[in-house]
């Protein structure tokens, strides 16, 4: 196994690929919550059977992908302030810049 990691690499690595991050994020989200009231009117069933677990692990989803959300519409807003941004970093040095 420890050959497989040693060696010269072969091939640059792939761009990452950047898509609808927002939206998707905001999508499963949507989706734990609807399986967490789904599933609230069977918990009796669940917590007969010892599943209640199932309930519990939907509202986990829901509530870390609202921390999901939040991440990445920061995310998106900090790369589209990025894109706009000078090329190159001016000096700060508390001094008034010239023009």
């Amino acid at each position: 196994m420890a050959g497989f990691f040693t060696g010269p690499i072969k091939h640059e690595a792939p761009e990452p690929l950047e898509g609808p991050v927002v939206p998707t994020i905001v999508g499963g989200t949507v989706i734990w919550f609807v399986l967490f009231l789904v599933q609230l009117p069977f918990y009796g069933w669940f917590d007969d059977h010892g599943h209640t677990w199932w309930v519990w692990t939907c509202l986990a989803g829901g509530g870390l992908g609202l921390i999901g959300i939040w991440y990445v519409r920061r995310r998106d807003a900090a790369l589209k302030r990025a894109a706009g941004a000078p090329a190159e970093p001016r000096e700060t040095t508390g001094e008034p810049q010239s023009s």
